[in-house]
């Protein structure tokens, strides 16, 4: 039998079957349980909403926490608002508190806008301070010859100098070979820090009857010229700070220098294609980054501190980073939320002493509010999808009716 006659049989001998349609015929996609789904337009209404609710729950976690360690979480809440604008001196330690928080937000922004991740306005503060401190050292060592007045303009420009390198290093290193601007900024840290430990241990530095590693109080020894004058019971860093915010947003939002830095943080390649020197623009922002965080510097060690020490930056580089996101960049939007997380810390200093609650404790709660604030953009730009009977295929209905 041929092979022709053999597939005729075959042919006859089939069943007839139906061919299934055509849309049953498409592979079939299991969505997710739970996905990720992008909002469209957010109105200033559902921002509101989101941040009052994070707010509360973060209250709410906070108080189980202080229920665990035994603590009453509305005493507790009380007395971290009285401590922080309670009296008037408490007011004035906020206030001092959130000075170096909201500069140091304004330059690590300038970076940020441009999406060059300075993780180093910790070391940048300290290279500020140890700069200018280092014309206080030469002041005092040379019978404290420098008149006020320019001995704080000295000490200014020194400030600016030093954190400009600091920032000027990573940018000029990314610019020209490519290297990896977080890593960079974050060892320059480290830098700063070991730096001013060395200082410490140098007799010129040193209390002239004391041997102990520790700098000199400046303000003893230059008969009080190195302190900043005071307004409101704060010195008068709070007034400079104020003037760069407001300077910080009409630099962004209305000049070329603004528009350039938007550009590149935007996309790289359109910014070349426009004719910009992206070398440049990303030089100069750092420049500027740092010579702000450099003058927090001045600021510590002429308002707050009145002496150098490597805790001088005080965290404030890192926390600034927080207050920087939380504004989304905004110089305007950086103020109530520097005041905000300076009440934060100084009212969780307050209740350590107040209720004996541990420092770990303490900090443990301003981390909670901290993290439920940033967990608020979550929810703002994206909304979660739950995968509901009408979201399943046609095929995965009908195999669960059968």
């Amino acid at each position: 039998m041929t092979d022709q006659k053999i597939n005729k049989v075959n042919a006859k001998d089939q069943p007839d079957i139906p061919c299934p349609p055509a849309q049953d015929m498409r592979p079939v996609m299991k969505e997710p349980l739970v996905r990720m789904k992008k909002r469209g337009v957010v109105t200033t209404r559902h921002k509101a909403i989101v941040y009052i609710l994070g707010f509360i729950l973060a209250l709410l976690v906070g108080a189980l926490m202080l229920l665990a360690v035994g603590k009453n979480p509305i005493i507790a809440y009380r007395d971290m608002a009285v401590g922080s604008f309670g009296t008037k001196i408490a007011s004035a330690e906020t206030v001092r508190i959130a000075i170096p928080l909201l500069i140091t937000s304004v330059a690590v922004g300038f970076a940020f806008k441009m999406k060059f991740w300075n993780i180093g306005a910790e070391g940048q503060i300290l290279a500020g301070a140890v700069a200018c401190s280092y014309i206080v050292i030469h002041s005092i060592n040379n019978g404290n010859y420098i008149p006020r007045l320019p001995l704080h303009l000295i000490m200014v420009i020194c400030a600016l100098i030093g954190g400009a390198l600091f920032g000027f290093l990573p940018a000029f290193f990314k610019t020209k070979w490519g290297t990896n601007e977080t890593l960079f900024t974050l060892m320059l840290n480290y830098i700063a820090i070991q730096y001013v430990v060395y200082l410490q241990s140098l007799r010129t530095w040193q209390h002239p009857d004391s041997s102990y590693p520790k700098i000199i109080d400046f303000s003893t020894f230059t008969d009080g010229k190195v302190e900043l004058p005071r307004l409101f019971g704060v010195h008068i860093g709070w007034i400079f700070a104020l003037i760069i915010a407001v300077i910080a947003y009409f630099y962004l939002t209305r000049t070329k220098h603004g528009f350039e830095i938007s550009v590149v943080g935007d996309s790289m390649n359109t910014a070349r294609y426009a004719g910009m020197n992206t070398t440049w623009i990303q030089i100069r922002t750092l420049l500027v980054s740092g010579a702000l965080a450099g003058f927090v510097g001045y600021l510590q060690v002429a308002g707050a501190n009145h002496t150098l020490t490597e805790t001088s930056a005080g965290g404030v580089g890192f926390t600034a980073i927080t207050v920087a996101w939380l504004a989304k960049l905004n110089p305007f939007v950086m103020v109530p939320i520097s005041i905000f997380i300076a009440m934060l810390q100084k009212g969780s200093l307050f209740i350590q002493s107040t209720m004996r609650i541990p420092a770990s404790v303490a900090d443990l709660l301003t981390g909670l509010i901290l993290f439920f604030m940033l967990g608020c953009e979550f929810f703002i730009e994206y909304k979660l999808v739950f995968r509901g009977k009408r979201n399943v295929s046609h095929l995965e209905q009908k195999e669960v009716a059968e």
